[in-house]
């Protein structure tokens, strides 16, 4: 059996919606899409987007434009020049939406080292009573109008859990428990102006 009908047999298959097909498929070229997606994507960029994400949407893209109506590719080259082209395409998207000006990650700056969040420099000591009261009466407010996820992210970050290691344990990416954080950290400047 010649390699191209073997191939013309793997894209009927996967025209068909066979899983097995769609395995072969992505087994082959997913370390060279990641490879290609890694390289599209600039350092600060990769901090907001995963190139794993990337070849996920390639892979899907291209399942569903196959299934929907078969594409016409003579060979595994020819798959892997439109597999390329999707997955550069992704990475420019990606790079046109995160360097829009109101959310460019050039412009984002990082909390100096030991001031990640209010609340931990607080708990580093023993607190008076009144500080304890305060506390408690503050981190109960905190806590009141976060959603159940917000609140896990929170209290994780607060027993010393850094954010990939929250990221891991609440299944979410890093991105998305640093935005939490962000809102944890943005509700506790409010309810420390209301104080004042």
């Amino acid at each position: 059996m010649t390699a191209d009908l073997e191939f013309g047999r793997l894209m009927d298959r996967l025209h068909g919606g066979d899983d097995a097909a769609a395995a072969v498929v992505f087994e082959r070229f997913v370390q060279r899409l990641l490879a290609l997606a890694h390289s599209q994507l600039d350092t600060w960029l990769r901090s907001k987007v995963d190139p794993e994400d990337v070849v996920q949407s390639v892979c899907k893209s291209f399942f569903r434009r196959h299934r929907d109506g078969p594409l016409r590719l003579a060979d595994w080259d020819s798959l892997w020049s439109l597999l390329a082209v999707i997955t550069v395409r992704k990475c420019a998207n990606q790079a046109a939406y995160w360097q829009a000006q109101r959310r460019n990650p050039r412009f984002e700056a990082d909390l100096p080292a030991g001031d990640d969040f209010a609340l931990c420099n607080v708990l580093s000591r023993e607190p008076t009573p009144s500080e304890a009261a305060v506390l408690t009466e503050t981190v109960e407010r905190l806590m009141r109008d976060l959603r159940p996820r917000e609140r896990e992210i929170l209290v994780l970050h607060l027993q010393g859990h850094d954010v990939a290691e929250t990221a891991a344990r609440v299944g979410r990416t890093q991105r998305t428990v640093r935005r939490a954080l962000e809102r944890g950290r943005a509700k506790l400047c409010r309810l420390q102006a209301e104080a004042c």
